[in-house]
This record gives C-alpha cells, structure tokens and sequence, in this order.
C-alpha cells in the first residue's frame, strides 16, 4: 500500500513523498505493468472492461440540429427514482491508495421482469455520480467532479445492461458547467455494444438522434449547470453497453502497450522503457527513449526531440495519438528508421495516471490542473510534472533538444491544431521560426490539421504550461498539440467525427511532417511556400476568422493571430537567418536566391527552411 498525505489546500505543505525512481533501467518484468491502484475510499468492481478496436467503413457524420430538439427540465429530489449512486468523497483530500484487487464487488440487480437499466461506472476510468429513473425509458445523469474538486464535468464512460431493443431511450446529463461545447457543433455520443462486438466485431460508434446541449435553469455553488440530452434504441435485448465522451484509453491500456514493446525482440533494441516516477497513488510514470543504437560520438550530436501526453485525463484522444506516432517510429520503415538514426526520442506517454484511473476530466488527486504547474517546485505534489522537467533538463545538458511537443485534446474546437511560441526578442542564437513545423503538419494531412487554427502568442494565464515553460528553458520549437473531440471541417473531413485510425494517423503525420521539416529538397520548399503565400491571401481577403473564446481550462486563445502576423510579414524586409540545424551549399543558395525572389517579403516564416537539405543527418 502506498501511503500519502496531502494537505486540501495547493500549498507546498511537507507530506509524504512519492514513491522515487527504484531504477532507470529497462523494465524486464510483467509485474511491472499489473498493479493499479486507487485512492482508498474508492469503490471498484472486479469485473475488467475491454473492447475491441474497429473503425466504421465511411466517416461518422456529425448530428444535424433541426431545431425541434427537446429540452427536458431538471427532475427534482423528490421526483424520479434513485437506481444509481456512486460513493461521496469521503475526504477533501486524497490520503492513501489501495491495490484495484481489494476492492469490493456491489452490484444492484433488477428484481425479475423489471426492465430498468442497470447502470454501473466503478471501473477504471468510469465516470458517473447519479442517475435517476424518470420514467420508464427516460434517465436523467449526474457526472461525478473531478476526485478532491467540486469542478470538471466533462468526460463521461459508462456501462449500462437490462436493456431493450427498439425502444427509444432518451438520457440526459444535467450538470455540465461549460457555456459551450462541441454537442452545439453536431458531436454525438459514443456507443459500445457487447453483443455487436462478439456477433459483428463492431465496436465503438456514434449514437443519438434529438441532440441538445442548453442551459438550465439549476445551479451550485454560482455555477451554472447545462444539459446534454439524447436519444437512441439499444441493438439487442439484454445487451451490456457502455457511453463515452470519447474513445477511452485506460491506464491499463498503456501498460499493456507498453509491455507488448518490451517483450518485442526486435522493438526493446531500440525502446528502452524507464520508471520516470511514482504518482502520489503510487502508480508507475513511464518514459521511453527511442533511438537506434550507435556507436563512437555520433550519439551526442543527435537531437532529442521530447514528446508527452495526458496530462487532461479526459482528453483521451491524446492517447490514441501518442500511439499512432509510436506505432510509427518502432515500426520497420525507412522513414522510422531515418528518424531513429537522427533522433532520440523521449516519451512521456501519460503525465497523469491517477487522474485516468479514477475517470477524471482534467484534474490529479491534487485536485490541480497539472498543466500549470510547470513551474512548480512541488515534487511532492506534481511528481510526474517535476521529474519531466527535470529529464529534459538533463537532456538539455547531454545535447540539442529540437522540439518539445504535448498532445491534447479540445472539446470546444474542431480540426487539428498546434499553440506555438513567437520569437522573445532579446533571442540572439540561431532560430527557427516556430511555425514551419505546424505548417508542414498541415500540408501532411490537410483534411484534419488546420494551420489557420494555430497561435503562437504566450498568454499570461498560460506561463504554467508545458508549452511556455519548455520555451523559456530555450527549445524554441515547443509546442502543444490539440486534436478535438469532435471532427474536422476540412476537405473531404467536414463535418465528420474523427475516428480511432484518424487520431492514430495525426501521430503517424506528426512522424512525416518531422522528418520533412529535417531533410526537405528544394522543390518541396517551394510548394509549401506556395501554400503559405495561398494561406495568406484568403485570411488577408477574407477578414474574418475562426474564434474561440478563451478560458482557465483551454489551452485556447481568444481569436487566431494569423491575420495580425500575416500584415506583419507585409511591412518587414526578409531576416537572412539562419542556424546551426541547417547547412547548404554556394550552389544551392545561388538557386535558392533566383527562387525566392519576389516573395521574399511574404516568406520570413521559411527563411530557415530554403536553403535546401538540413544537417539534421549526422
């Protein structure tokens, strides 16, 4: 059992520290990737929930309102019949943890012939507080706080059985805090059918018809609470199903990854699979470096390049990214293998365990959002947080880390986009300008990355994060990724959900788009500075652009600062930088020079980028 004690409020209060390190070698054992645990008061079933990977034949199409949706009104205490409530917080504070085996089995039956759903989430990464019979086919949904917080209701998963097919149900949650949300855009719900996986290997779908997100007239603590409702029918009778916000992506999932790596002959040469640390339950923080053995001192000359993600709990789909770029570059292609010789790697594939296991949206059992507290002494309290910075400290020290990348995702926007950070500028060493790389992204998947979407400004709010933090370490190339929960509205993409294979796909991209911005020839630099100077003409004649409101819980800007940028470029001569990441030949800037005239004002962004191959090939 892994004891610890925190203090309710965020102050760097002594307490017990976290387990450390035990080793940093490779990890070699199954019981290395078994143990779960959880904070103690926690109730959770034994049953272990799986599901099998399908991706539907076409792209799901997002829900078209018609304006006739219902808005069912919030069903009082004393009306409607209680038939699911989750375990209180018993604490403010998380105090200690407790191995997933010990916990106990409760399950409510049905007496015979009641058709009333039984609903169930005391499983890993399961969401659900209360639910309320209202009538026969219609329950209403209270979604548990993050654990230790009286906020973040986001992210649901939930199991539901007892049912009926062809009947119309209609769900609704009724305590979301967040004036807008994706469901407004056409999101639908996530259906699982057990009976659907075991008859037609079908697995996670879109699901609900009568979509409404509004607002109510409820409310706690001076929030606001609004109201996601739905309907649908069941595929078959006496089914076991379960929703979700978004394909989930457990802490169990990861340690099986990971020990399908490790057992891999061929993949554990070139993956090395650390304990980066203990999380304050006492689960295991993973970190892999991935790079091809060398020899001599060309090691040292390779450039790192550091890679992190969930962070936000909820943010699934950030994991099913992480693994597309992984099932990349441990694969047996060419390109894997350039980047392998070229690159090390450092992953930190989930900065939040705690938070994932018990089902949170965004927060850890500090009840804090950890990604703001990366300029936090509290090692104590942000253990993952403070011994990934301190990795990449060290890697800084031992060589040149080209970019640092964390994977998010966004449930206010669509598309794919990248937060960057604009040149400071009192920088005197050689630069490269922090946007040819989402630029690149979006030219490798222009249906789902959109570069009109990025922003590059450092916000004052956001000074915690990752990102900024990074940046002001000095790796200039530092940037979070956001993926949205919903879709794209790109191309042949628009307005459809983004499935497992297209998250999956965003991390093979982010693999193509590195290695082009590294060992691009000529002739593609024209092409992808022709789409810039295209970018720049419709943001400049169309004058408007897509906004988002900014908040506490987004990694998000008030509006794209494109336009502003682009007039910009429009007044300023061409900065003949350039650095130590690329080299070329007299020949190659004489061509270079009669390619490039006549756009030289419109082309600051690439003048690291035009002077042909890169020596990132050591």
């Amino acid at each position: 059992m892994a004891e610890q004690i925190l203090s309710p409020s965020d102050s760097e209060a002594m307490v017990l520290q976290p387990g450390e390190p035990q080793n940093q070698d490779d990890l070699s054992t199954a019981s290395q990737f078994s143990l779960v645990y959880w904070p103690h008061q926690c109730e959770v079933i034994r049953d272990r929930i799986e599901h099998i990977d399908w991706i539907p034949t076409n792209p799901e199409p997002l829900y078209t309102a018609t304006g006739l949706e219902m808005m069912p009104s919030h069903q009082t205490p004393d009306k409607g019949t209680v038939i699911f409530l989750g375990e209180a917080d018993k604490k403010s504070c998380f105090m200690y943890s407790q191995v997933k085996d010990l916990r106990p089995l409760k399950q409510i039956l049905p007496q015979e012939g009641d058709n009333t759903l039984i609903f169930e989430a005391r499983f890993e990464s399961g969401n659900l507080q209360k639910v309320v019979k209202v009538n026969e086919f219609e329950y209403q949904l209270t979604l548990r706080t993050d654990l230790y917080t009286s906020r973040h209701t986001q992210w649901y998963y939930f199991q539901v059985s007892n049912t009926q097919a062809g009947v119309p149900y209609r769900f609704t949650i009724v305590n979301f805090t967040k004036r807008n949300s994706l469901y407004k855009c056409g999101l639908r719900p996530l259906l699982y059918s057990e009976a659907d996986a075991k008859e037609h290997k079908v697995g996670w779908r879109r699901t609900g018809n009568d979509i409404k997100y509004y607002k109510t007239n409820v409310g706690q603590d001076g929030r606001q609470y609004f109201s996601l409702t739905w309907t649908f029918q069941f595929p078959y009778d006496q089914d076991t199903c379960y929703f979700a916000h978004c394909y989930p992506y457990t802490y169990s999932n990861l340690q099986e990854y990971l020990m399908a790596i490790s057992k891999d002959p061929v993949k554990s040469k070139f993956c090395k699979i650390h304990i980066l640390c203990r999380s304050l339950a006492g689960n295991t923080v993973y970190a892999l470096t991935i790079t091809n053995l060398s020899t001599g001192d060309k090691d040292t000359k390779r450039k790192a390049v550091v890679l992190t993600a969930r962070v936000h709990p909820g943010e699934t789909n950030s994991s099913w990214i992480m693994k597309g770029f992984l099932d990349y570059i441990l694969g047996d292609s060419g390109k894997a293998q350039l980047l392998r010789d070229n690159f090390v790697f450092k992953v930190v594939p989930m900065l939040n365990p705690d938070g994932v296991i018990v089902g949170n949206h965004r927060c850890s059992l500090t009840g804090q959002d950890l990604n703001r507290k990366y300029r936090s002494h509290g090692k104590k309290f942000y253990p993952s947080i403070w011994y990934t910075r301190e990795m990449i400290k060290r890697v800084m020290g031992e060589r040149d880390v080209f970019m640092y990348c964390d994977i998010h995702g966004h449930n206010r926007k669509q598309n794919v986009f990248m937060y960057g950070c604009e040149r400071r500028p009192q920088v005197k060493a050689p630069y490269v300008h922090p946007r040819v790389f989402p630029l690149l992204l979006s030219k490798s998947c222009p249906d789902k990355f959109s570069f009109p979407d990025c922003s590059f400004r450092v916000r004052r709010s956001k000074e915690g994060t990752g990102r900024v933090v990074m940046w002001k370490m000095g790796i200039n190339n530092s940037y979070t990724l956001e993926a949205s929960i919903c879709g794209s509205k790109l191309g042949c993409r628009q307005s459809t959900h983004f499935d497992v294979k297209d998250l999956e796909s965003i991390g093979q991209h982010f693999c193509d788009a590195l290695l082009n911005y590294c060992v691009h020839n000529k002739e593609e630099h024209e092409s992808v500075m022709k789409q810039q100077a295209s970018v720049s003409s419709k943001v400049l004649n169309s004058g408007a652009l897509d906004l988002d409101s900014s908040s506490q819980t987004s990694d998000s800007p008030n509006s794209c600062d494109l336009y502003a940028h682009q007039l910009k470029l429009g007044t300023k001569k061409k900065n003949k930088a350039s650095g130590e990441h690329f080299h070329s030949t007299a020949k190659d800037r004489s061509h270079e020079s009669k390619n490039t005239q006549g756009i030289e004002t419109q082309h600051k962004v690439f003048d690291t980028v035009k002077k042909g191959k890169h020596c990132m090939l050591v």
